[in-house]
């Protein structure tokens, strides 16, 4: 496997680059944050134009089936200029239903996609925040044709502007850990959805979402009733590779304006880049950014290939939420005072980075899962479960 760049690849990323720095000037994230969409409408539509909503969908439902590779470097670059558009939660659900959903659900929803006309998001995270079964407790309970669901689910991406939801749902009691999950594809205007905005630190669009009584189709079933963790287990992996793919991008551009500002800002006569505390800095921060987007494209391409990549993506996911964390904090110190102040534009950078590392799992959950597989234990390795409380005694 070779995860540097080929030709097509760097073309795809200059390209995205010099469209985006056009396109989105950091005022446009600040108007954004403000806006009660959270996006503007005309931007997306030009990245549909340009083929990058259909990027990696396949060529059947309007795509170009690119691989997931392209489309990370379409996130990276779209991380990298805080670009406020909805891309992260519509591929991760998008690409979830072209590979699990039904023909009538591709068809449905994928070419929506790809033009530009149809907005998705998905829904996972309930009162307990693991990223296990056993956290989901709402309940779809069949009726006739249909399903009626109730519960409430936590920070879901974008639902003020998603037209479809994917919703993992209990639909009978557990008999073993992964086994009565079931995973419905859900129109956010039925009857019985409510939804309540939440203030983050990025200050982009989440939402806790109430369903009560709301009743859907059979079709609206994803994959095999009581057997959809297993696609649930992969569209979370699929998000937290993408996620940090965006995650590594804002923080590269945040490292980069660092070491310019190093290279300018005057101190006791001489840039503090001379300085070797701050050289250092500057070199880790590098190494971290670089050390995140190796091992991100080492899950995407896993992923792609069908290849068994939980442990890639929550070594990338570990990796990132540490590194990029403290890349972005080294450039509030190089910064002074002045990178904490709201007004200032590297705050964009510095609270997009800290809110992405609270995503799709810790530190800590993804390191138990690597360390799961590292004690070669039987069974599934899943992301939430503590390898303190399932470590063999020995």
């Amino acid at each position: 496997m070779d995860i540097l760049l080929n030709e097509e690849e760097e073309m795809l990323k200059k390209s995205a680059r010099e469209f985006l720095e056009a396109e989105c000037p950091p005022s446009l994230a600040r108007d954004m944050e403000k806006d009660p969409l959270g996006y503007p409408p005309e931007l997306w539509k030009k990245l549909a134009d340009l083929g990058w909503l259909g990027l990696a969908l396949p060529e059947k439902y309007d795509g170009q089936g690119l691989p997931l590779t392209h489309l990370g470097i379409i996130l990276g670059e779209v991380g990298r200029a805080i670009v406020p558009v909805p891309l992260h939660s519509t591929m991760t659900a998008a690409l979830t239903i072209a590979k699990h959903g039904t023909e009538a659900q591709r068809q449905e929803t994928l070419p929506g996609v790809s033009r530009g006309a149809t907005i998705l998001t998905w829904a996972f995270t309930e009162r307990d925040p693991r990223y296990v079964p056993e956290s989901i407790q709402m309940q779809a309970v069949a009726r006739g044709d249909s399903y009626i669901l109730n519960g409430s689910k936590m920070f879901v991406d974008n639902f003020n502007v998603a037209q479809k939801c994917l919703v993992p749902c209990r639909t009978a009691p557990p008999s073993s850990g992964k086994s009565g999950i079931s995973l419905f594809l859900v129109d956010t205007s039925s009857a019985g959805i409510s939804h309540t905005p939440l203030v983050t630190m990025a200050k982009d669009k989440q939402s806790k979402v109430n369903f009560s009584n709301v009743r859907i189709p059979r079709a609206s079933l994803v994959g095999k009733l009581n057997e959809g963790w297993t696609i649930v287990e992969h569209m979370l992996d699929l998000g937290t590779a993408l996620l940090c793919a965006q995650m590594e991008g804002c923080a590269r551009k945040d490292t980069e304006m660092a070491t310019d500002y190093a290279k300018h800002r005057i101190a006791f006569g001489r840039p503090i880049g001379a300085f070797q505390s701050v050289q250092h800095m500057c070199a880790d921060m590098l190494m971290w950014v670089d050390g995140t987007q190796l091992l991100t494209y080492e899950a995407l391409w896993r992923i792609d290939q069908g290849l068994p990549a939980s442990i890639e993506v929550s070594q990338a996911k570990a990796f990132g939420n540490e590194k990029c964390e403290a890349a972005v904090r080294y450039c509030q110190m190089i910064h002074g005072g002045i990178g904490f102040i709201m007004e200032f534009n590297q705050n964009l950078w510095f609270r997009r980075v800290s809110a992405w590392t609270m995503r799709l799992g810790t530190t800590y959950d993804h390191r138990g899962r690597v360390a799961r597989a590292l004690l070669d234990r039987p069974g599934p390795v899943r992301l939430g479960e503590s390898q303190y409380e399932s470590a063999p005694s020995r």
